[in-house]
């Protein structure tokens, strides 16, 4: 079956199913399409004016859904990090109370309760056009805390997965192996290669005449290189970070401040809390394709843990690849209001099929509508068919269809213009 459903309306009774059970017989013998009865509620009649007006203003609401449901399902393949080959496992994630699109679409029906019927029609649009707006609201906010997340995220993976060059150090470093409140004395990080280690062992103390002997000490590695405490008289800096660096020692530009350290932590702890609820439901499926982060996590489980500290390193690891998702609670938004406009759609759909099926067929209201599924490769026969059929209803659509026409002003192309009334819901909302 295709994405795209009809919604269409013809003039009879609306209880009347032998105009369903009609349109079954010229399109299930070929099997062009599946056909649903389509109940439209009582609504409370207005004006021809009025129905001009909320007729324009249903078309606006209708594409303001859509481009708010394409929007969500974008960024639900973004958030999952799914490739354009891989765009049909977002539809796992598109649901509307529990079901399918196309079932929902098929067993629609009028919520009696929040869109009362006894209402004017106006008023029942202009609900339905302030959720679209909120939202649409929502939907923004929601994007800019998403990035924001995502980007400190990442900031972080390289704060903690970067070289002993750049990466933080504030969970390496520990009190004790610096020298603290003196005036004369400090302790600098000297970044040296594996395979220097014996050569600055001989020659840290030489570097500068102001090096504390025997104050040098390993406290992390990574597959290349190694970080050494070393304890200089403050004045000796300049001095000593020269010749460190004409024996290719790397001297961090880091001074142990308790507040500074304490304040990096407590962000780190935050974003790996929010990391923690890594997505549970994507991990599930072994066939999916690992995201950046997955990648992230998995390289540092393949990196040498810290010379020191071993357990304090597996820990983190174990907490960056926990269960949930930083990504839940957006992909959870997602996925409720996607639901909810889609419910909005649908019932825009509705009051437009009775605004026009009015306009179209004259008072007091008398018509039919249906639903239809047609077969993806039969679109074209069944609409053909159905403009056969039909074409007594309006005899200017349907020379319309047949011929190209081109008509200053007329907003509606060929394909829109229809003996019948016609509404397109298209479920395919990715390109």
């Amino acid at each position: 079956m295709s994405s795209e459903f009809w919604l269409i309306s013809v003039p009879g009774d609306r209880e009347n199913l032998q105009i369903l059970e009609r349109m079954n017989n010229f399109t299930s013998k070929s099997n062009l399409s599946r056909n649903t009865d389509f109940l439209i509620p009582d609504f409370k009649m207005g004006t021809l004016d009025s129905l001009l007006s909320l007729s324009d203003e249903l078309g606006e609401l209708g594409r303001l859904a859509e481009s708010l449901m394409k929007r969500m399902t974008r960024m639900t393949r973004y958030v999952l990090e799914l490739k354009a080959a891989k765009k049909g496992e977002v539809q796992e994630y598109l649901f509307a109370d529990g079901v399918t699109l196309a079932s929902f679409v098929t067993h629609f029906e009028w919520d009696l309760t929040k869109y009362p019927v006894k209402q004017p029609l106006g008023a029942i649009a202009d609900t339905l056009g302030k959720e679209l707006a909120q939202v649409e609201t929502d939907l923004k906010s929601s994007i800019t805390a998403y990035s924001q997340l995502k980007r400190e995220l990442e900031n972080m993976e390289k704060k903690l997965l970067g070289s002993l060059f750049t990466r933080t150090v504030s969970d390496i470093v520990r009190k004790e192996d610096f020298v603290l409140d003196s005036k004369y004395l400090i302790t600098l990080l000297v970044v040296v290669p594996k395979a220097s280690y014996s050569l600055w062992q001989k020659t840290y103390e030489s570097l500068s005449d102001m090096v504390v002997p025997r104050s040098t000490k390993l406290i992390a590695e990574d597959q290349e290189n190694g970080l050494f405490t070393v304890t200089i008289f403050q004045k000796a800096i300049d001095d000593f970070k020269a010749k460190a660096t004409a024996n290719k020692f790397t001297v961090r530009d880091f001074f142990y401040d308790e507040k500074q350290i304490q304040s990096e932590r407590e962000e780190l702890t935050k974003l790996l809390s929010a990391k923690k609820q890594r997505d549970h439901s994507r991990r599930a499926k072994n066939s999916r394709p690992s995201s950046f982060l997955d990648r992230i996590a998995k390289a540092i489980r393949l990196r040498k843990c810290w010379k020191r500290g071993t357990k304090k390193q597996t820990e983190k690891v174990e907490e960056l690849e926990s269960e949930g998702s930083w990504k839940s609670p957006f992909l959870h938004w997602l996925k409720v209001n996607f639901g909810k406009t889609l419910l909005v759609w649908i019932h825009i759909a509705a009051l437009s099929i009775f605004a026009e099926s009015s306009l179209r067929y004259g008072l007091p209201v008398n018509f039919k509508a249906v639903l239809l599924h047609p077969q993806k490769k039969s679109r074209k026969r069944l609409r053909k068919i159905l403009n056969s059929t039909f074409k007594h209803l309006d005899a200017v659509a349907a020379s319309m269809v047949d011929t190209p026409v081109n008509i200053p002003g007329l907003q509606l192309s060929n394909e829109e213009y229809f003996p019948y009334v016609c509404f397109n819901i298209r479920l395919k909302f990715l390109d």
